[in-house]
């Protein structure tokens, strides 16, 4: 396929993505958007808040997370002025470590659940709508993401969850960030495909995997696209 051919693509599907976030920020929404600053997030943030420059964009400071990835978030929040929501954990990393030791090492998913998975989840409580950057392409875990769906949160609270990027590859990324001009977080240049909290990425152990680097193989999910237990 030439360029000519992939971009026309790319502006066909971004011109999907459009329509469904003018769907999804109109007046009677209560929307949000996650952004952990990789690429797909920042491309969506940067359609988003040209339909609604005040949107919440929430981000899930672990503590954990690269220099790089701290240093890039501000400076694209303030270069956009992103309306931009740091969710912190209950307990610092100081504090968890001093009760539980180096849970990333000894229990991943509860560490993940401490530090991401119930911030967010408090925080998506007071919305209506979750946008999210997810495509199928990323993990065999999402190959039958939804562009649209209800998700469960944890007390039962039912909210939309929209994946416009769900169909998108990773070229398509790469040109759409391109035609914007949007400069891309340092840590692609190292290697890295698929970035998290510092001691849980590594440079991919499989070319064909992006996601292989996270965990060191051990679990692909961190736990916030997964649906709440009924009940909890």
């Amino acid at each position: 396929m030439s360029t000519t051919e992939i971009m026309s693509e790319v502006e066909d599907k971004l011109e999907m993505v459009r329509t469904a976030l003018a769907g999804a920020l109109s007046e009677n929404a209560h929307a949000c958007l996650t952004c952990s600053f990789q690429a797909e997030d920042v491309l969506l943030a940067k359609i988003a808040i040209q339909h609604a420059p005040r949107i919440p964009v929430l981000f899930l400071d672990t503590g954990y997370h690269f220099a790089e990835t701290y240093a890039y978030r501000d400076r694209i929040a303030q270069e956009w002025n992103l309306n931009l929501a740091n969710l912190l954990p209950e307990k610092t990393v100081a504090e968890q470590e001093a009760e539980h030791g180096l849970l990333y090492q000894s229990a991943p998913d509860r560490c993940c659940g401490l530090r991401k998975v119930e911030p967010l989840f408090k925080a998506l409580a007071n919305y209506g709508v979750w946008i999210t950057g997810l495509r199928r392409e990323q993990a065999k875990s999402r190959t039958a993401l939804e562009e649209s769906a209800m998700f469960a949160l944890p007390g039962g609270k039912q909210i939309l969850k929209l994946a416009p990027l769900a169909n998108w590859t990773s070229r398509d990324v790469w040109y759409a960030c391109s035609k914007f001009e949007i400069p891309l977080l340092p840590l692609y240049e190292r290697g890295y495909s698929s970035i998290g909290c510092e001691p849980c990425t590594s440079l991919p152990l499989d070319p064909n995997d992006p996601r292989s680097g996270r965990w060191a193989g051990r679990k692909v999910e961190c736990g916030i696209h997964i649906q709440a237990a009924p009940g909890n």
